[in-house]
């Protein structure tokens, strides 16, 4: 038998008979090691990116353990937009054909509770929606998990980059603990680590992407004097032209001074170091992970802690004296099964500090020449997103679900524009497409949210 074949699984027939005339011919890589682990009622960890099949992989196996008598929900699919729930809604039923009597809801922020609260009233099998909206309908009283058996969280690298931690954590709270937990994500951070350890029980880690090891980052020593380095750095990032790279200074000073250099030619950059009050930490952190800053400049101690993911590049202004140091921070690229790109500069006066890290790292790092890398022409690309400041978080009950609702719903923004959201006690950071930011700033400048106008302000 085929083991890619959807009848090597222990599926009934009417749902073998739907997949074929649905054109599922056979499993994808994400499908074929995963159903079988969910079919057994295992709590499953799934890298998989968007277009890898994962819906039917998760929903195949949550439609097979329904008692279609019982009109209590017993499936919930949590998803981080509006438009992600409708997709994964509408594949979920395409998928459930065959099954009589099935009823799969969906439940989202940005649009009316009257139609929500009248379907919720007749009971549903499958409920998919935003976590703020069926937070809720849960606080509400309309919406009730006591007899849940399976939970998908779709995409949740991106719910929590959005900020629903507390949002999911209340439904889950909510929720029986003997249930079967399903998390699926485009990549594998701490935080997802995390979640996974306090949401799952014995969890199977399947991922069809490469691992991360010293192959998937590329190497380059450039040999160049101090006084050059700065234009050095600049030509390099207009070159190769990555999406966010983390430069790594080993001063307070020269972080800063590389930072407004890089600036005045163009760039979007900003510095972390020692000297930054918290709220200039916070929003510098903010900015660099929701991509509405190219260039984060730092020192090691103020890198501590950073959990970027998919950092496309590492430049090492000036080395560190420690090749350990060094193994560490080319570490932070080359990540989920990405390729990363490490840069150094050096002066012919490294040559036993060059030695070392070789030496540590097992290998040669290969030379380039600054000499073959153009000047930089005409101002760099400005970053995808970028930053809008809400001068209202927790202590004034915000939650991410409110912004998102007021930027889909009244706004007219697509989910898929919003970025991620931060709350904080008193603000709230969200990164916004630069297509729709004056949307944005019109939309929540003009909009109540939680019954009150708050301040609005672009940053950077």
């Amino acid at each position: 038998m085929n083991p890619k074949a959807f009848s090597s699984l222990d599926l009934k027939f009417p749902m073998l008979k739907n997949l074929t005339s649905i054109g599922y011919s056979e499993m994808t890589p994400i499908q074929a090691h995963a159903l079988p682990l969910i079919l057994a009622g295992k709590d499953v960890i799934a890298k998989a990116k968007t277009g890898s099949g994962k819906t039917a992989a998760f929903g195949i196996g949550l439609l097979t353990q329904l008692e279609m008598s019982s009109f209590r929900v017993q499936a919930l699919v949590l998803c981080p937009t509006r438009e992600l729930a409708d997709q994964v809604g509408k594949e979920l039923r395409r998928i459930a054909r065959f099954t009589d009597n099935i009823k799969i809801l969906t439940v989202c922020g940005g649009v009316p509770f009257g139609p929500q609260l009248s379907s919720l009233e007749y009971g549903a099998h499958v409920i998919v929606g935003t976590p703020g909206r069926l937070l809720d309908h849960l606080r509400r009283g309309t919406l009730e998990l006591s007899a849940l058996r399976v939970m998908v969280l779709d995409e949740a690298d991106r719910m929590l980059d959005m900020g629903f931690q507390e949002d999911i954590s209340a439904l889950i709270a909510a929720s029986p603990p003997k249930r079967q937990t399903l998390l699926f994500s485009a990549t594998y951070p701490e935080s997802i680590a995390a979640m996974s350890s306090a949401i799952q029980h014995e969890p199977t880690l399947v991922s069809v992407d490469e691992t991360h090891d010293n192959s998937s980052i590329e190497q380059v020593l450039y040999e160049v004097e101090r006084e050059q380095r700065t234009e050095a750095v600049a030509r390099i990032l207009g070159h190769y032209r990555p999406e966010s790279t983390l430069v790594f200074c080993n001063t307070k000073l020269e972080c800063q001074e590389l930072a407004d250099s890089l600036v005045s030619r163009g760039f979007e950059a900003l510095a972390i170091h020692g000297d930054l009050e918290q709220p200039e930490r916070d929003q510098v952190l903010v900015r660099f992970a929701n991509r509405s800053a190219s260039v984060l400049v730092a020192t090691d101690v103020a890198a501590r802690g950073l959990d970027i993911k998919e950092l496309p590049a590492v430049i090492n202004f000036e080395l560190s004296r420690n090749p350990e140091i060094h193994t560490h921070r080319i570490g932070r690229t080359g990540r989920a099964g990405g390729q990363g790109l490490a840069i150094s500069l050096v002066s012919h006066r490294e040559s036993r500090l060059v030695d070392a890290i070789e030496e540590s790292l097992g290998s040669t790092i290969a030379r380039g020449d600054l000499g073959s890398i153009p000047m930089v022409s005409g101002r760099p690309p400005l970053p995808a997103m970028v930053t809008i400041c809400i001068s209202g978080g927790r202590k004034n009950k915000l939650r991410p679900g409110d912004i998102l609702g007021a930027l889909t719903g009244e706004g007219g923004i697509a989910g898929s524009e919003v970025g991620r959201i931060d709350l904080f006690d008193l603000c709230t950071y969200v990164a916004i497409m630069r297509q729709s930011i004056d949307q944005a700033l019109e939309c929540l400048g003009k909009s109540r949210i939680k019954g009150r106008f708050f301040k609005v302000r672009r940053t950077g």
